[in-house]
């Protein structure tokens, strides 16, 4: 791995990545995602969700110093998913802890009153607008007291444009020649489509409209995006099923909303950033806790387990191995622990 510490070789990799999956979508390799259980991919959602709630969980009360590396099990600092929300509670700064309280209250408030009198308001004006308004002013009312003043560290941080254009790495294309390069290229286009094919077999489930997403032309579209994104020196793109629930459970239809997804961004990084940075890690980690809440009732459990015991038991090991591995590993374990229940379920 110490050939990517390079950006621009790791650039140069995205890049070709990016064409090894538009390869993967003319040999309609998306139909790999249709041999995975619904069970299985049950498992995945739920063990994502939870690993949200259990991420967020020390951004919702003001520990951020820990960021790098939050998403594996084994965290840079020697703690992991479990003992990091022993360690983080010597950190917690009111302001963040205000904001996340609050932030639960809204939610609460919008579902049961507001969304009920006013359904068309909850709709325009939705919960997490709310949060982050409320955010930003909490940030103001204790920015005000300096004993509970609140740090950068506790807010979003978008460095100025000129600094990002400074920063920019672009692929050396003089590596194409290394088969290193070569290796960590089809790496990333691996595991980036097997992801994304069981993100897009999820999100079908998820869809209220259960309509079916053209496979192979999702890994085309996402070879191409890898593409660009490699030559604009940007990390590797596949589908997240975070956005993509989100999406769905704020009224989004149609994959307008992920263009519209990132037009925001861009407008809001380019014209928004001092607001942008006002806005309180502890709020965003509230909005994200709902939503691995909803990607993780503990009714999936029960009615996995009421489905018999060649459902629960993949169910339950793809959401433990995710836990306490990786998404990569855990759903393949579950596949397998899938194949060998219904091949084998009468010797258990």
């Amino acid at each position: 791995m110490h050939l990517l510490v390079e950006f621009s070789t790791f650039f140069l990799a995205v890049t070709l990545a990016g064409g090894i999956q538009i390869l993967f979508g003319i040999l309609k390799g998306g139909k790999l995602s249709y041999y995975f259980p619904s069970s299985v991919i049950t498992g995945m959602l739920t063990a994502i969700g939870i690993i949200i709630i259990l991420k967020q969980l020390p951004h919702a009360f003001g520990y951020d110093r820990d960021y790098e590396g939050d998403e594996s099990f084994i965290q840079p600092d020697r703690e992991n998913t479990f003992s990091e929300l022993l360690h983080f509670w010597k950190y917690i700064h009111p302001a963040s802890s205000v904001v996340f309280t609050l932030g639960l209250c809204i939610v609460w408030f919008w579902e049961k009153k507001i969304g009920v009198i006013f359904p068309r308001f909850a709709k325009i004006v939705q919960a997490p607008l709310m949060i982050v308004l409320v955010g930003i002013l909490v940030v103001k009312v204790f920015i005000t007291f300096n004993p509970l003043s609140i740090q950068d560290e506790h807010l979003v941080n978008i460095p100025p444009l000129k600094e990002l254009i400074e920063t920019y790495k672009y692929p050396v294309l003089s590596r194409l020649n290394d088969i290193n390069v070569w290796y960590y290229g089809f790496i990333i286009a691996f595991v980036a489509s097997i992801e994304t094919l069981l993100c897009v077999e999820a999100t079908d489930i998820m869809d209220p409209q259960k309509r079916i997403t053209n496979r192979n032309r999702e890994l085309l579209a996402q070879g191409t995006g890898n593409i660009i994104s490699g030559l604009l020196g940007g990390l590797p793109v596949t589908q997240v099923i975070v956005r993509s629930s989100a999406n769905i459970n704020f009224g989004a239809k149609t994959k307008m909303s992920a263009i519209f997804h990132g037009v925001w961004l861009l407008v809001s990084v380019l014209f928004f950033r001092e607001l942008i940075n006002l806005i309180p890690l502890s709020a965003l980690a509230t909005i994200l806790i709902v939503v691995g809440y909803k990607l993780a009732q503990p009714r999936t459990f029960l009615k996995m387990y009421q489905k018999g015991w060649k459902d629960f038991i993949p169910f339950l090991v793809t959401v433990l191995v995710i836990l306490f591995t990786d998404l990569l590993i855990g759903t393949l374990v579950g596949l397998v622990t899938a194949i060998l229940l219904k091949k084998h379920w009468k010797f258990f």
